[in-house]
């Protein structure tokens, strides 16, 4: 007996093909389809990164890029400032500029201002946010009182310190007199032994204020239950400020300390103001010698030279800086040790 034979029909086909091409090909048209999407999600979140990034590349290139490069260009002329670049001297201009000892006295009183502002504004602001930070009459008058300074501007603050300071008519000397306390005959700003420190003291009350805001800032986030496990444990309050508050304000000291050390080595407008880097070049700082030689000695290669100079110093200064000091606080937690068995 013979089995009779039936006609193949498609269906027949697929079944006794089974569900596993088709199911292959489903599979493989999803996965097409996933990877389009995938390929024009990540286009799109390009084109959306090059449109927001590009104006601020453009004019990070612009006033940032393309003046350091001038700069650079300008200090291998020799040059008045008028007329095209022709006289090339190569590093001269550098060679003059680092055997010029009023630039050399400049970096010093630069590297002074900032060992001093930061030996003098720390501890300052550190003990005036710690006190500002306690429950007092008057808090918020006195917070603000002391962040005014920080706000005036740099040419309104020099121009009222410098009337103060005026030798004979000055109120800092009326207020000596009336002391019977001695002032120095040419002022204290004309007095070349004292003029930088004076210099410093105007520094320390401009930005003075600066550091109480950052740390009274930093002082916010020490969560109080370790305050009140220390007073529980019987801490006095020394050891609780040099247990707790001032390490866990480590981060924000050095944060502060990063802003004042690259602000020393810019710093310009008060200096100028108040003495213009004299008496006899007593307070000059190297934005003031490169200034100078700009306007007023008409020696643009030079200080194209100094800026440039300037402009190293603070970048080895702040990457150093920012390798040594601030990477600690941007260093994500070490893993915990496995505990030992």
């Amino acid at each position: 007996m013979t089995t009779p034979r039936v006609a193949a029909s498609p269906a027949a086909f697929v079944s006794s093909a089974g569900p596993a091409p088709l199911a292959h090909a489903r599979v493989a048209g999803s996965g097409l389809g996933r990877r389009r999407g995938r390929s024009a999600a990540a286009w799109r979140k390009r084109a959306e990164i090059a449109f927001f990034v590009a104006p601020a590349l453009v004019l990070f290139l612009m006033f940032v890029v393309w003046p350091i490069i001038t700069a650079v260009q300008i200090s291998l002329y020799k040059w008045k400032g008028i007329g095209p670049l022709v006289d090339f001297v190569g590093l001269h201009n550098y060679v003059s500029v680092l055997t010029n000892q009023l630039f050399t006295d400049a970096l010093t009183h630069n590297l002074i201002i900032i060992v001093v502002s930061i030996a003098v504004q720390l501890p300052l602001g550190l003990g005036i946010a710690l006190l500002l930070n306690r429950k007092m009459w008057g808090q918020g008058l006195l917070r603000t009182l002391i962040f005014v300074p920080y706000v005036l501007s740099e040419v309104v603050a020099g121009v009222v310190w410098r009337q103060l300071l005026v030798p004979t008519y000055g109120g800092v000397d009326a207020i000596a007199r009336f002391l019977h306390i001695p002032t120095p005959q040419q002022g204290f700003l004309g007095t070349p032994d004292i003029a930088l420190w004076t210099v410093l003291f105007v520094l320390t009350w401009k930005y003075l204020g600066l550091a109480v805001i950052l740390f009274l800032a930093g002082l916010q986030g020490v969560p109080e239950d370790l305050y009140e496990a220390a007073q529980l444990d019987g801490a006095s309050w020394w050891q609780v400020q040099r247990k707790i508050t001032v390490p866990l304000l480590g981060p924000t000291v050095r944060t502060w300390a990063f802003l004042s050390m690259i602000g020393s080595l810019q710093i310009f407008d008060m200096v100028w103001i108040l003495t213009g880097g004299g008496p006899i070049g007593r307070t000059s700082t190297m934005a003031t010698f490169l200034i100078y030689q700009g306007t007023k000695s008409q020696a643009f290669g030079i200080a194209s030279a100094a800026s440039v100079i300037l402009f190293v110093i603070a970048l080895v200064l702040a990457v150093a800086y920012q390798q040594l000091v601030l990477r600690r606080d941007t260093r994500p937690d070490q893993p915990r040790r496995k505990a030992k068995r």
